[in-house]
């Protein structure tokens, strides 16, 4: 339940099963149900991703894969699970994909020690 909480918080757009988040929430039990059963049984396997070019200031395009809600909500499951046991055992220089630290932090330690 914390994990559909902080998928509805973000808010988002649909996958590419075109469910939203409102239509999610509309059978919420037996969604979440859905997600526990096949994770607990080891056979959840994440749906495509939903492809869409993003355009960039320099003209260039970039492609975003936006995930389905229920795959949003299985990946929020695993980061809840994961993320206290493993986040204590990361060096304190290593800076990618952490919560609370990003490339920008990653420049200012090289400065301040260069």
């Amino acid at each position: 339940m914390v994990a559909w909480e902080s998928v509805k918080a973000n808010k988002g757009s649909s996958g590419i099963d075109e469910e939203s988040i409102r239509d999610f929430e509309a059978n919420l039990k037996g969604n979440l149900y859905k997600i526990w059963n096949r994770m607990s049984s080891g056979t959840y396997f994440p749906p495509p991703v939903m492809a869409v070019e993003i355009p960039k200031n320099d003209g260039r395009i970039r492609l975003l894969g936006i995930p389905t809600v229920s795959d949003r909500v299985a990946q929020a499951v695993i980061k809840l699970h994961l993320e206290p046991i493993v986040e204590p055992k990361f060096h304190d220089d290593s800076y990618g994909y952490r919560p609370g630290k990003s490339a920008l932090d990653a420049v200012g330690v090289a400065r301040k020690r260069c």
